[in-house]
C-alpha cells in the first residue's frame, strides 16, 4: 500500500511510513511554530499575484492570519474552568471533498493549531486551486520548523479500501467531508475504540430577501448586495453546502414577483460581469435538473433568461430544491414572514444568507428553529466565509482532548 506525497513533497511512500511513531506528541495547543508556518502561507496566499489567479484563496488568506489563528485559541481558553487544561488530541485523518478545493485547508489548519499530528487526503480530481495550495504549503517549508514536516502530511490515493482503513485504524479523530454517501463509505472502516468521527453530510442552503428591505434600499446597496449573492452562488459551481438553491421573498406578495424581476435582471448582469461562464453541457444539465423538479409539481413557472441564470417560481416553500440542478439555478417563492420557514426547515439545511433584515427578526427566527436546522444565518456574501464554527461544531474545540485537575 503506497500513497503518493503532496506535502511534503516527494516520492510514494508506504502508508507505515507516512503514519508518524505511536506515543509521538511533539506538539502543544497553539504551538507557536504551526502559528509561524500558517501565517507565513497566509502571506503567500494573500500576495496579489496569487489573489488574481485563484480569488477564493484569499479568504482562506484572511483566515490563516496570526489574529485570526490566535483569536481561536484565546476564545478556547478563555471558555474553559480554570482546572481543566486543553491538549492535542493525537493524531486527525482528514478526507475533503474533491469539489470545494480549498475546504481541507481550513479543517487541518485548526487541527494542526490545536497541536494535531495531521494526515489528509487530496483527491485526485482536485483542481488548480489545490494544487496552488499545495504549491505555497511546500514553497513555505524552507522558512517553517522542522516539526512541521514531521507531523503534517497531505497524500493522495485512489479508492483504496486498504489505506483508508489503515489510516482510520490509526487515528483519533477522523474528519469525513462530502455528504452521505461518502460519509456512510467511510463508515465501513473501523476506528479504534476510543476514536471518533466528525462528519459533514448532505447540506442544503438558502436565501431569505426582505421586500420591504429590498424597497428601502439604496440602488448601490442592491447592487452590492446581488453582487454578494453571486459570489456566494457561483464558486464551486454552486455545488458548495452553503450555497443557496432557493430564495425565500419575505414580505407582501403583491410586491415580491416586482422584486424578483428586479432581482434577477441584476443577478445576470453581475455574474457576467465577474467573469462566470455556463457552458452548453451544463445548460443542458440545468434543463433536465429543473423539467425533474417540474414534472413533481412544485413548479409553477420557469424561465431560461441565458446559460447563466435558470429561475423557477415555486408554488410553497416545500418546493425549494434540496438538491443540485446546476450552476445558476434558482427558486423563488414569497413567504409572508420569516416564521413561514420554520416548517420548512429539516436539520440537513446549513446556512440562511440574507438580506434586508434586522438582526432580531433573525435571532427570532433562530429561536423558532431550536436548533432543528439552519447552523448560519449570515449576510449575502458569507456563504462561503468559513469560520471555526462550522455546521454546529466549534471545530478548534473538537481538535482538543482536555484534562481536568483538581487539588
Amino acid at each position: 500500500m503506497t500513497v503518493r506525497m503532496r506535502f511534503p513533497a516527494g516520492p510514494e511512500l508506504p502508508i507505515d511510513e507516512v503514519l508518524p511513531p505511536d506515543g509521538e506528541t511533539p506538539l502543544a495547543v497553539g504551538d507557536e511554530r504551526i502559528v509561524d508556518f500558517l501565517t507565513l502561507v497566509a502571506r503567500r496566499l494573500l500576495a496579489p499575484a496569487l489573489a488574481r489567479r485563484h480569488p477564493e484563496l484569499g479568504s482562506l488568506g484572511f483566515f490563516l492570519r496570526r489574529r485570526e489563528l490566535l483569536r481561536a485559541v484565546e476564545r478556547l481558553h478563555g471558555a474553559l474552568d480554570p482546572q481543566d487544561l486543553a491538549f492535542p488530541r493525537g493524531t486527525v485523518f482528514h478526507i475533503p471533498p474533491a469539489n470545494v478545493d480549498t475546504i481541507f485547508v481550513y479543517s487541518w489548519a485548526l487541527s494542526a493549531l490545536a497541536g494535531n499530528v495531521n494526515v489528509v487526503r487530496v483527491s485526485p480530481r482536485s483542481a488548480a486551486a489545490a494544487e496552488t495550495i499545495l504549491e505555497v504549503l511546500n514553497d513555505s517549508l524552507a522558512e517553517a520548523d522542522p516539526v512541521v514536516a514531521r507531523t503534517q502530511r497531505m497524500i493522495t490515493y485512489g479508492h483504496d479500501d486498504e489505506v483508508t482503513a489503515r489510516l482510520s485504524a490509526a487515528c483519533d479523530v477522523r474528519v469525513v467531508w462530502g455528504g452521505d454517501r461518502a460519509v456512510n463509505a467511510v463508515r465501513r472502516h473501523r476506528l479504534a475504540p476510543a476514536a471518533r468521527d466528525l462528519t459533514f453530510p448532505d447540506r442544503t442552503s438558502f436565501a431569505a430577501l426582505s421586500v420591504a428591505g429590498w424597497a428601502a434600499a439604496s440602488p448601490s446597496a442592491r447592487q452590492e448586495a446581488v453582487v454578494n449573492f453571486v459570489n456566494d452562488a457561483y464558486w464551486f459551481d454552486q455545488a458548495a453546502c452553503s450555497s443557496p438553491r432557493a430564495v425565500f421573498l419575505v414580505g407582501d406578495a403583491r410586491r415580491a414577483e416586482a422584486v424578483q424581476t428586479e432581482f434577477v435582471a441584476l443577478l445576470g448582469v453581475a455574474a457576467r460581469d465577474r467573469g462566470w461562464e455556463v457552458d452548453a453541457a451544463m445548460a443542458v444539465e440545468k434543463r433536465v435538473g429543473v423539467y425533474g423538479l417540474a414534472a413533481d409539481g412544485g413548479v409553477t413557472r420557469m424561465a431560461f433568461p441565458d446559460n447563466l441564470v435558470a429561475t423557477l417560481d415555486l408554488a410553497t416553500p416545500a418546493a425549494a430544491p434540496r438538491e443540485w440542478l446546476g450552476t445558476g439555478t434558482f427558486g423563488f417563492v414569497p413567504v409572508a414572514e420569516l416564521a413561514g420557514l420554520v416548517s420548512f426547515v429539516r436539520r440537513q439545511d446549513q446556512t440562511l444568507t440574507h438580506f434586508g433584515f434586522e438582526a432580531e427578526e433573525l435571532r427570532e427566527l433562530a429561536r423558532q428553529l431550536g436548533g432543528r436546522g439552519i447552523d448560519r444565518i449570515v449576510p449575502f456574501g458569507a456563504a462561503l466565509r468559513f469560520a471555526p464554527i462550522w455546521d454546529g461544531y466549534d471545530l478548534f474545540r473538537e481538535f482538543v482532548r482536555l484534562v481536568t485537575v483538581e487539588a
